[in-house]
């Protein structure tokens, strides 16, 4: 009798495994609020935590292993993007009320990218592994609420829990979340079984490695563009495949004082009123119609729509910036260089910003090579080219390069 009722119970472990990984693939297909799957996720989460004595070795190690591969995996699509963090951190502290650490936003954004990979490292490797349990009880007590509230109250359209690699809806998230909950739910109870035969110093010097390692990482990403591209204006894109019929962006904005939401048609709507963009913040976005541009729309100083001319252009170099205040006087003389020798060898050279043209034309008193300027909103400028500014090489809509101002004499060398 006690050797059939202790296999019975031991093998709720493995099921609530099962469940956990057959919940992460049905996550897929309910991006919206559904009482019975949200009921068998939290049912799925007690499981675990009544039943964690129960888990064999064998079963932690899968779990171990789960835990920290996702970890991994979701760090380094952050990592390999810091700059779309700190965007998406700048909204967090938005909807918060936090904004007085918005000057911090990177650094926060690239230390908590980094506190993710070397719980998922640490996991994965067995270096410290009780640290790295009490970093991912932390961390997910954190994600978890905060998902929470999006999936209740919208105050964030996409967490960006997988940089934009994979885009996930509010709901889609806070279950995501659940079932990593119920996966970590036996670490936490048998943390003491994860030892490491290494001594402590080893173990912090191997930690010390791979946190020195990884914000190298984000750093260079940070500097010099993404190593691999997840956003649509990627090098190798063809840009401008015919529509079937005409796409039409909707841009939904919130007022931060009153809450009160209000849908616009692009280009259609204020974006170049500094105190109405001072009221309202950027929701979300929406496509009808055919093939969208990427969801990018260019005027000229008339309010003209230029972008099937920007995308129908051959060898056409196009600077971006969605705040040219930013842009150093050593980043402006680059960009001389690059509009004169571009100019010389046949190459067209514009520039696309969200700035005003009020302000454009004072900076033209300062630098005449500023020939053609057009005017986007700043989130769409920002997936072009994540650096600011950024230049991108297009012929006749195909991204055939594009770089960082830190990497601008590099253009020379291949004009």
């Amino acid at each position: 009798m006690t050797m059939k009722k202790r296999k019975k119970t031991t093998t709720i472990p493995w099921l609530s495994i099962l469940v956990a990984l057959a919940s992460a693939v049905e996550i897929y297909f309910l991006p919206e609020y559904h009482i019975w799957f949200l009921a068998i996720l939290l049912l799925n989460l007690l499981v675990s935590f009544i039943f964690s004595k129960k888990y064999s070795n064998a079963a932690l190690t899968i779990c171990r292993l789960l835990v920290g591969a996702l970890f991994i995996f979701s760090s380094f699509t952050k990592g390999v993007d810091p700059l779309g963090t700190k965007y998406k951190m700048l909204d967090y502290l938005a909807v918060y009320g936090m904004t007085w650490l918005n000057d911090f936003a990177l650094v926060l954004a690239m230390l908590m990218i980094l506190a993710e990979f070397l719980v998922g490292i640490c996991l994965i490797t067995k270096v410290l592994p009780r640290l790295a349990v009490l970093g991912a009880t932390l961390l997910m007590l954190f994600f978890t609420f905060t998902t929470l509230f999006d999936a209740l109250y919208d105050l964030v359209p996409d967490c960006g829990c997988f940089g934009t690699a994979i885009k996930m809806s509010n709901w889609q998230t806070f279950y995501k979340n659940l079932v990593i909950d119920a996966v970590l739910a036996p670490l936490i109870i048998n943390n003491k079984q994860l030892k490491n035969r290494l001594g402590l110093i080893a173990q912090l010097l191997i930690g010390g490695f791979f946190a020195a390692a990884f914000l190298g990482f984000e750093i260079y990403n940070y500097r010099h563009l993404p190593v691999i591209d997840f956003m649509n204006w990627k090098v190798g894109k063809q840009l401008n495949a015919e529509p079937a019929e005409k796409a039409r962006t909707y841009l939904i904005y919130r007022n931060k004082a009153t809450g009160e939401t209000k849908e616009y048609i692009s280009p259609n709507y204020p974006w170049n009123d500094s105190v109405w963009m001072s009221q309202w913040e950027f929701v979300d976005q929406r496509t009808e119609g055919g093939a969208s541009y990427l969801g990018f729309t260019a005027l000229d100083e008339d309010g003209n729509d230029v972008t099937e001319s920007i995308l129908n252009t051959e060898n056409l170099l196009m600077f971006t910036s969605h705040d040219l205040s930013k842009v150093t006087e050593k980043e402006w003389e680059k960009a001389r260089a690059i509009t004169e020798t571009a100019g010389n060898q046949g190459y067209i050279v514009i520039w696309t910003v969200a700035n005003e043209p009020e302000y454009v034309e004072k900076l033209r008193e300062k630098y005449d090579f500023l020939y053609e300027v057009y005017y986007a909103d700043e989130l769409e400028i920002k997936p072009i080219v994540r650096y600011n500014p950024g230049l991108i090489w297009l012929d006749n809509g195909l991204v055939k390069d594009k770089w960082s101002a830190v990497d601008f004499n590099k253009v020379l060398k291949v004009l």
